[in-house]
């Protein structure tokens, strides 16, 4: 069963004057978002200013976050990395602090093969019971998570959803048929989402 329909928020992390995680701010950026209809939280994100966040604050706002939203909707808490070590702590930290799944971008920078990227999410998948959802934007990361490569990770009882930001009809046109009730495909291309939804996509992001 999919983690949630519909459209979920990429929602920023605020910081004050002193460059803390302004939690007064967070808050109401986050029951703004519930009170207005959207169908999740997806907290330190690639838009959530994960990359700057120490490990601290990253499962600190991951924490606050679970509990603000207190079950009104679900949390998807971001916990990617380059390193596979570090994607596996965050991941296990936001289980621990109440998320719902974890959004893992692929490792930025490092150009991981597509059997790189095989390993990198079953070692993570294989260290969490939380449900994870895939993470693929080439253009941000240099990294590029092919549908092939999907269709052989959707195997995974953990891996339960993917996030494809490439806008290509072709390769939506792969992914479709990976659509199930226990796998999940996301958009998050701001040009081709209506698309992506009405064929088969459970929402985007």
């Amino acid at each position: 069963m999919a983690v949630f329909t519909g459209a979920g928020v990429a929602i920023a992390t605020p910081f004050d004057e002193n460059y803390n995680i302004d939690y007064e701010s967070f808050g109401k950026f986050i029951d703004f978002q519930i009170e207005n209809k959207t169908d999740a939280i997806i907290v330190c994100g690639t838009s959530g200013e994960a990359s700057t966040l120490s490990h601290e604050e990253h499962i600190a706002a991951i924490r606050y976050c679970v509990n603000r939203v207190n079950k009104r909707v679900p949390v998807i808490a971001g916990t990617g990395s380059n390193c596979t070590d570090t994607a596996s702590y965050l991941t296990k930290q936001a289980q621990n602090a109440g998320a719902d799944a974890a959004l893992v971008v692929t490792p930025y920078y490092n150009k991981a093969t597509q059997n790189g990227l095989i390993a990198h999410y079953t070692d993570i998948a294989k260290h969490t019971d939380l449900p994870i959802i895939l993470y693929n934007v080439p253009p941000r990361t240099g990294c590029d998570l092919l549908p092939d490569t999907v269709s052989k990770l959707c195997s995974h009882p953990n891996i339960i959803g993917f996030k494809e930001s490439v806008g290509n009809e072709s390769r939506w046109n792969a992914l479709y048929p990976l659509a199930s009730p226990s796998f999940s495909l996301y958009s998050g291309d701001d040009h081709t989402f209506a698309r992506a939804m009405a064929r088969g996509a459970q929402g985007v992001v």
